[in-house]
């Protein structure tokens, strides 16, 4: 049975999830109808001082793999339509390169600005992690907050704390843009 996490829950998937390695990071939602918008997710791989070892530390839909190869992105879906997971990020924990010490997951929309876009136009909004070899679904967060106006979210984190890794849902909304993640994070 899955976890389900409230904002600004953790949960350590290493002590509660023994020997878990291959992870799918799903991030999912749906338009309100009569909206269709272009919703993209990206993950920072960053170090201990919270910025990306090498740009290539930065996996999105134009560049699908972390240099250490532990990170795919499967590709980016522009509608958002059909059931379950819309994008998906696959993580091979123990192939993560150690100077990385924590994930962002955010995902942004695609031309906000100009279309007027923003996360009220969409809803069941979640995040969830799923074992890869048991197809089990451990930890999800609904985003079940109004997020009108906001263009951006970071979804969730996964962070490294005395070699155990721990997902935290983060659900922070904000209006930079997937440029201002990279000015944050390179």
């Amino acid at each position: 049975m899955s976890i389900s996490l409230k904002k600004g829950n953790r949960f350590n998937l290493t002590k509660n999830e023994k020997g878990l390695d291959k992870i799918m990071v799903g991030l999912g939602w749906d338009m309100v109808p009569g909206n269709n918008l272009d919703l993209d997710a990206s993950v920072f791989m960053i170090n201990g001082s919270g910025k990306l070892p090498a740009d290539e530390y930065f996996v999105f839909f134009n560049n699908l793999k972390s240099p250490d190869n532990s990170v795919e992105h499967t590709g980016d879906n522009r509608t958002g339509k059909g059931d379950g997971d819309d994008e998906m990020i696959l993580a091979h924990l123990s192939k993560i390169s150690p100077q990385v010490e924590e994930m962002v997951f955010v995902a942004s929309i695609h031309n906000a600005e100009v279309l007027r876009h923003h996360f009220g136009m969409l809803q069941n909004a979640y995040i969830r992690i799923v074992d890869i070899d048991t197809q089990r679904e451990i930890v999800r967060f609904n985003l079940d907050e109004n997020y009108s106006g906001i263009t951006d979210m970071e979804f969730g984190r996964l962070k490294k704390t005395n070699g155990e890794w721990h997902f935290i849902a983060a659900g922070e909304g904000s209006k930079i843009g997937l440029q201002g993640y990279v000015d944050l994070y390179a």
